[in-house]
């Protein structure tokens, strides 16, 4: 964030933001926590996606938590001695985690130092991502903190996203499938795609193979796209020859991607979709 600027954009590391779309934008990344075998690690810093996948293929304890509150103080307080005045923080969706509960905290503790609005943008991943790069285009083209944050939430709530997962078996036990439990009952071994209504994981459909939701993800892509201005993300976690097919695919069938994004999850996300995941994310430009 250039020295002049009065806001800046904050977002957290389930955003899986590529490190030069982070520069380019000047994001402050919040990490969360990944648990691995008892050791508490920062996602995207201590942890790498690869790790996670290893831990979970071994069937050792992954588990997950938000950042304290008091990393989101040192994170604003920073930014505070940079001469910002106000911060926007949009962040993953409170049905999926407590993230937005401690930005919320941390706002009250520093307000008469900083002016921080907390965006819940009711979505995880890309959707995330593209929702704070919104943000901060807002910001560069002068927008305030409260046109900023409207900005994202827009972003957000016009964005679509789907997740490909081989088994249901980590969102089982991270608790977070819901509705979708009911929707299999116990027949963990079908296939489901999951879409992110209104902050939450549900069940949208159920495949046999991998192939099958390849083609699934795809459709729902084009279909979403329409003729429109498209931003498209890719994301997965230890699958990188099925994203990037994917992600060919699309670039032929998709008319208006004004960018595409193809890369991996980070541990949070990672500890409950399990190896193999696919994930897209279509941000109406």
């Amino acid at each position: 964030m250039p020295a002049h600027a009065a806001v800046a954009v904050v977002t957290d590391s389930t955003a899986y933001l590529p490190a030069d779309l982070v520069a380019e934008h000047g994001l402050t990344v919040v990490p969360l926590t990944v648990v691995v075998g008892g050791r508490s690690l920062a996602e995207g810093i201590e942890v790498t996606s690869a790790e996670v996948a290893q831990a979970l293929r071994e069937w050792r304890p992954v588990t997950t938590s938000r950042p304290a509150p008091q990393q989101f103080v040192e994170a604003y307080l920073a930014l505070a001695e940079q001469g910002i005045g106000e911060i926007v923080s949009v962040h993953l969706s409170a049905d999926l985690s407590g993230t937005v509960d401690a930005a919320r905290t941390a706002a009250g503790q520093v307000a008469g130092k900083v002016a921080v609005t907390v965006v819940d943008a009711r979505h995880l991943g890309m959707a995330l991502g593209y929702a704070a790069i919104s943000a901060a285009r807002a910001v560069a083209a002068g927008a305030d903190g409260a046109a900023a944050a409207e900005q994202a939430r827009r972003t957000a709530y016009t964005a679509s996203a789907w997740f490909y997962v081989d088994t249901l078996e980590y969102l089982r036990r991270g608790g977070r499938i819901g509705a979708a439990a009911a929707m299999v009952g116990s027949a963990l071994s079908v296939k489901p795609i999951l879409h992110v209504v209104d902050g939450r994981l549900e069940p949208l459909d159920r495949v046999r193979t991998a192939s099958r939701a390849l083609a699934r993800l795809e459709e729902l892509v084009v279909e979403e796209s329409g003729g429109r201005a498209v931003d498209l993300a890719v994301q997965h976690l230890a699958s990188p020859d099925r994203a990037e097919q994917l992600a060919e695919r699309l670039r032929s069938r998709v008319p208006g991607v004004r960018g595409m994004v193809v890369n991996e999850v980070g541990a949070v996300v990672g500890a409950h979709v399990g190896p193999g995941m696919l994930g897209v994310v279509v941000s109406p430009a």
